[in-house]
């Protein structure tokens, strides 16, 4: 039996617990907005989400935006190489994910990113993120 990666893929997620099918799909949709139309990434925050980009802590969906569409890269392309969903007492999903990017014409390197995850009137949104480039500075 032929089995695409796709169908193993959607297999496997049917598998999941609920909690991690829907980490795993916003982490997609996530990562498919940055890439490719980063404004519609406002749509996944709400007035009170936090954002921390290496080490600069920026609160509010507009600032967030804000930052996100100003970082200063054109092209961007995302590998995700591992990530992990827990569900939180409170009804949240925490998410982590790992993996590598490619900005502009800049070396392929390695980030962690964090998203705590909220439904808020039957939508999942991003109410906590963390994001750090996995450099190592040994000065």
């Amino acid at each position: 039996m032929y089995v695409t990666g796709e169908v193993l893929v959607l297999f496997r997620m049917q598998d999941s617990p609920l909690w991690e099918q829907i980490g795993t799909g916003f982490v997609r949709h996530y990562y498919q907005l940055f890439q490719s139309y980063r404004a519609k990434l406002a749509d996944l925050y709400i007035a009170e989400s936090m954002l921390t980009w290496e080490g600069e802590k920026i609160c509010g969906k507009e600032a967030i935006t804000k930052k996100l569409l100003n970082l200063g890269i054109k092209k961007i392309g995302h590998t995700i190489t591992a990530q992990d969903h827990q569900p939180t007492t409170d009804g949240c999903i925490l998410s982590m994910v790992v993996g590598q990017l490619k900005a502009d014409n800049d070396q392929v390197m390695g980030f962690h990113q964090i998203f705590l995850l909220r439904e808020i009137n039957s939508a999942w949104v991003c109410t906590n993120e963390m994001f750090r480039l996995a450099i190592h500075n040994f000065a």
